[in-house]
This record gives C-alpha cells, sequence and structure tokens, in this order.
C-alpha cells in the first residue's frame, strides 16, 4: 500500500485514529444486540493506582479468567503509555490489549506530527474516545474499563483518571482501584493511604491492595511463588514510567506476609 496523500488543508491532523478512518482501514463497528457473549471471553480482573509525594504508582495482577476457569496466569495489565503515563487494563483481555496498543500508538503519532507531546489531559481525553467507540462492543458484553495515570509536567504531580463503559472522564484524587477486585483492594488502600506518602509506602500499599483484592475475588490472583509470578507494579514520576523490578515486589509481597503472620493472621 503506498502512503495516503492528502489536499493542503484537508489533512486528518495529528489524529491517527481520524488517518485510519480516512484511508479506510478503521475497524468495523458492530451494531448492538444486548445480551452476552456466544462464548466464553478472556477477562482481566483487578488494578490500582495510587499518588504519592513523587508521582504515581500503578498496579495490576496477573490473572486473565474464562468464565470461571483460569485463563492465564501471567498477562500483563499495566502498560507503558508514553514516557510519563500509563495505561492498566480491567475487562476483556484482547479488545482491552487492542486499545492500549493503538493509544500508544496514538500518543507517538501526535508527537512525530505535532512536535510536541499532548498534555496529560489530552491524553486522557483521547483515550476516553477510544472508550465510547468501544460502547457497540461494550453493549455485546465486550467492556473494556481501564485506569489511566501519569506525571503531569505543568502542575509537577501525579494525576489518575478513571472512566465509564460510555468514555466518561473522572479525576480520582488520590487513589483508585477497578475490576472484580477493585472494592477489596480500594477498602484496603483507603484504610492505608495518607497524602504525601513515599514510593516505598506506595508500592507496599498497592500490593496489600492487591493481596486482600485475591483473598476475597478468585478472579483475581494472588502471589504464585512456585512459578514466581508476582503483580506488574510502576512508577510513573518526573523521571519517567518505570516497572518495579519482580524481585522487589517478591520482597515486598515476603514482608507482608511475614507482617501477616505477626499478627497472627493467616497468609
Amino acid at each position: 500500500m503506498s502512503l495516503p496523500m492528502f489536499p493542503p488543508g484537508d489533512g486528518p491532523g495529528p489524529s491517527f485514529t481520524e488517518l485510519l478512518h480516512r484511508v479506510g482501514l478503521d475497524p468495523p463497528t458492530p451494531r448492538a444486540q444486548g445480551g452476552n457473549p456466544p462464548m466464553e471471553l478472556r477477562h482481566g480482573t483487578t488494578i490500582v493506582a495510587l499518588r504519592y509525594g513523587e508521582g504515581v504508582v500503578m498496579a495490576g495482577d496477573r490473572r486473565a479468567t474464562e468464565g470461571p476457569t483460569i485463563a492465564h496466569r501471567a498477562l500483563d495489565k499495566v502498560f507503558e503509555a508514553d514516557r510519563h503515563s500509563g495505561v492498566a487494563i480491567a475487562g476483556a483481555a484482547g479488545p482491552a490489549l487492542d486499545m492500549v496498543r493503538l493509544f500508544q500508538t496514538q500518543l507517538e503519532h501526535y508527537e512525530k506530527v505535532e512536535g510536541v507531546t499532548l498534555s496529560l489531559e489530552g491524553k486522557a481525553n483521547q483515550l476516553g474516545q477510544m472508550i465510547r467507540q468501544n460502547l457497540p462492543m461494550a453493549m455485546q458484553g465486550l467492556v473494556v474499563v481501564p485506569l489511566f495515570a501519569g506525571y503531569d509536567n505543568r502542575r509537577g504531580v501525579g494525576r489518575i483518571f478513571t472512566y465509564d463503559v460510555t468514555g466518561g472522564r473522572y479525576e480520582e484524587a488520590d487513589f483508585h482501584a477497578t475490576g472484580s477486585g477493585g472494592r477489596d483492594a480500594r477498602t484496603t488502600i483507603k484504610l492505608g493511604y495518607r497524602e504525601g506518602i513515599y514510593k516505598a509506602t506506595a508500592i507496599e500499599l498497592a500490593i496489600d491492595g492487591l493481596y486482600e483484592a485475591a483473598d476475597e475475588d478468585s478472579a483475581t490472583g494472588g502471589p504464585d511463588v512456585v512459578r514466581g509470578i508476582y503483580p506488574t507494579v510502576a512508577t510513573i514520576t518526573a523521571q519517567g514510567f518505570q516497572h518495579v523490578e519482580d524481585s522487589e515486589v517478591a520482597e515486598r509481597f515476603g514482608n507482608l506476609i511475614e507482617q501477616k503472620k505477626a499478627m497472627g493472621q493467616r497468609p
């Protein structure tokens, strides 16, 4: 396929999705039929994000389910959107992963065309538009509700954005968790959260939230010491998006379990 050409003043601009639409490559939008999908689909489960003094921590368990069955034990749900932002997925895994890839490409395309990056709010709005475009699929059971967070270089703070199935965008003040174990994770984080906490405390709190979610929700995967599978954890600061090493996550889980033992709780 040759490169598309547009008359002066009639180009698609910095929007990659508009470019796909103009050249006829955007995916077809199915007509909503309602009801559940006719087959079991893989679903991602619990993701969390919380602000701390230097930025944001994002984390997600690794389990994907198909109905009552564990479909995958090591699914990554936390991704770098660009240098200063990240996106975590919950819901139908296939459409969610496609949405993440398109979102990453959109941000990269915008920066190449315009020569500057989108503002953090602009990125959040772009993701909301993609969720809205997925609404016909969501009406058929293919629901995708991601969590978006990043470091706002203009304000010098970390920020967290949540969405509903229609693409509505909402900013959270301090923390949020969503997915099948989201309520239990939010409750745990709420009990331990304080304004301006340090990075180490924020990571431990995110891990504790996922641990308690896994204890109550069968679709949320806990630490798998035998297989060496632990939740994905990342930080986003002025220095950029950075994954926390599995070895550090494993060590912090070990400390958490020892603390619970010392308190007389069964891990």
